[in-house]
């Protein structure tokens, strides 16, 4: 049988980033004072190349967990 709690490989199934990335996301936009454009930027200078109303969503998403 199954537990209730989702496990970490299905909260972020479908998305095509791995957890890390998302999570680390997540983390920056939370963590400081930052606007999304600025999260946008700083993954971008890291090579990961997302738009900020993915960092948007992923913070609706996954951020108070």
């Amino acid at each position: 049988m199954r537990s209730v709690s989702m496990t970490r490989t299905d909260l972020y199934r479908r998305h095509r980033f791995p957890p890390d990335v998302i999570a680390y996301t997540v983390w920056l936009y939370f963590k400081f004072p930052l606007s999304l454009r600025m999260v946008e930027d700083l993954l971008a200078v890291r090579g990961i190349i997302v738009s900020h109303q993915t960092v948007r969503a992923w913070a609706e998403k996954f951020g108070r967990q």
